[in-house]
């Protein structure tokens, strides 16, 4: 908190309260984490996804696969670039089918954006090779997975990564908050500009674009923070090992498959009546969510689509399983227990 404090009124005196010096080190800083040349700092991850879609010239006409069991933002953005957003089902860790996305591949699609959901890498060794026979992009949807790897290569180096740093997320600002990452300069460069009304500089404008730049404030409290994602994420993925290990055989755990490193931004069991599960757990003052329970292709935007019912069969059948428990980093090994002890009663009686 006193470093926090600290970085706040540090802004407060330098009176830079847009860009500036405090966003440029964010970026520099985040890109060497990812392993990428580029940083480019957004408003939220909503606006990284959308700016790098817009800057790959995707518009009307076009197709980008991508994942139904998504939060609603990853599809939001194709559609309002006036492409076709186009699901591809997943796998029983939650994460895209590269099996379906090369299914899903037309004379139309521009490009694939996997999501890593709850903060586990997807696929992206067949969805790398994809990219490149069929000459599409990569737009990794990294909302959740700050800091995880696969095959010793950090998510959102395999292609243009989007981060959320949403104050749920594992790199949290204190609002809303995003970053792009990319090797290519000129992609930054347009980046940059599409984020600032489409300004070359204070009085020259080459495109129309909208406001989304990172809050200085914002910036100033992710380089604090930064300082801490190591040894947060450590911690949440020793939490995350006691409660494979406790839940194994009781529920279906999650499990890093070789070569991936998972920061569990959610810790999503699968679990038989589900729903009379989480009852169970509230009724012990235990708090789950569900992330999340209405795909994308049923909701009522979707429509349009002319997706319906039965058309993802994982999808459909993973959100009446999925469930998410409590974990951060703070959360004690003893109330963790609690959590444990209560889902094992349910299933025992």
């Amino acid at each position: 908190k006193a470093r926090l404090v600290a970085a706040f009124t540090q802004v407060l005196e330098d009176g830079q309260y847009i860009l500036g010096p405090q966003v440029e080190t964010f970026e520099a800083r985040f890109a060497a984490l990812v392993g990428a040349r580029f940083g480019v700092g957004m408003a939220d991850g909503t606006a990284a996804l959308y700016h790098v879609l817009r800057a790959l010239g995707v518009g009307a006409g076009d197709e980008v696969i991508t994942a139904p069991n998504s939060f609603i933002a990853s599809a939001a953005v194709i559609a309002l670039l006036g492409a076709r957003p186009v699901f591809a089902d997943v796998r029983d860790d939650l994460n895209i089918d590269p099996a379906a996305v090369a299914a899903a591949i037309t004379s139309r699609t521009r490009a694939v954006m996997p999501v890593h959901l709850t903060g586990r890498p997807a696929a992206m060794r067949e969805i790398g090779a994809l990219a490149v026979r069929h000459e599409l992009a990569i737009v990794e949807d990294a909302a959740q997975a700050v800091g995880a790897s696969l095959d010793g290569k950090p998510v959102g180096s395999f292609g243009i990564g989007c981060f959320s740093l949403h104050p749920l997320k594992n790199l949290a600002a204190a609002g809303d908050a995003g970053v792009v990452t990319t090797d290519d300069g000129t992609l930054a460069a347009t980046l940059r500009a599409l984020r600032n009304h489409g300004l070359r500089d204070r009085d020259h404008c080459d495109t129309f674009s909208f406001n989304d730049r990172l809050d200085t404030v914002q910036a100033a409290v992710l380089n604090v923070k930064l300082d801490y994602l190591a040894g947060w994420t450590a911690a949440k993925r020793r939490l995350a090992a006691r409660y494979t290990d406790a839940l194994r055989g009781v529920v279906r755990v999650p499990e890093d498959a070789p070569g991936e490193v998972a920061v569990y931004q959610t810790y999503v069991i699968r679990a038989d009546r589900r729903d009379d599960l989480q009852r169970h757990l509230l009724a012990r003052g235990i708090d789950t969510k569900v992330h999340y329970p209405v795909p994308i292709h049923l909701q009522v935007p979707a429509q349009a689509l002319g997706y319906r019912k039965g058309d993802f069969p994982v999808t459909e059948r993973l959100v009446t399983e999925i469930l998410s428990l409590p974990l951060y980093p703070e959360l004690t090994d003893d109330q963790q227990d609690t959590v444990v002890r209560a889902i094992r009663d349910f299933y025992t009686g």
